[in-house]
């Protein structure tokens, strides 16, 4: 189990790679256990615009939980204009990294300008994109191989 140190120190991680490439305008939560860290950074960040999308992989949230055969999207309406601005889509893990994938293409879609992606943890057990982590995702605070539970999840 990660706890809120490794919590706090995971957001001061990525919110220092974010600035050395500069600042969103907006940063996006992947719901539900994205919007912890999104929040999280939009307030170390100083970010105001903070929006939601709901992308889901899994049917349930048990460990070996079924998945779908791809992200499937909900309220997709969410995420409102973005047009002609820097969005930055931040989860709490990326397992096969086809969530963010999806969720940054939703961004893509409404008109964000600029699309950053960002994960506190990568399950490199669950990567399933032809491209490595390190090269798919913007932003990463950790790797671990296998499941994690955080802070905010109920054990």
């Amino acid at each position: 189990m990660l706890g809120w140190v490794d919590f706090e120190r995971a957001v001061a991680d990525l919110a220092d790679q974010v600035r050395a490439d500069g600042a969103p305008e907006v940063v996006v939560g992947v719901l539900r256990g994205g919007m912890v860290p999104a929040v999280a950074l939009a307030h170390t960040l100083a970010i105001r615009a903070v929006r939601a999308v709901e992308v889901v992989h899994t049917a349930t949230d048990d460990t070996n939980a079924t998945k779908y055969d791809r992200p499937q999207v909900f309220n997709p309406a969410s995420l409102g204009n973005l047009a002609g601005l820097d969005v930055l889509v931040v989860d709490d893990v990326a397992g096969t990294g086809d969530t963010l994938k999806t969720a940054a293409a939703l961004a893509i879609d409404v008109g964000a300008a600029r699309v950053r992606t960002s994960a506190w943890i990568v399950n490199t057990a669950n990567w399933r994109l032809s491209t490595a982590p390190e090269q798919a995702l913007t932003y990463i605070a950790a790797t671990v191989e296998g499941w994690v539970v955080f802070p905010w999840e109920k054990q």
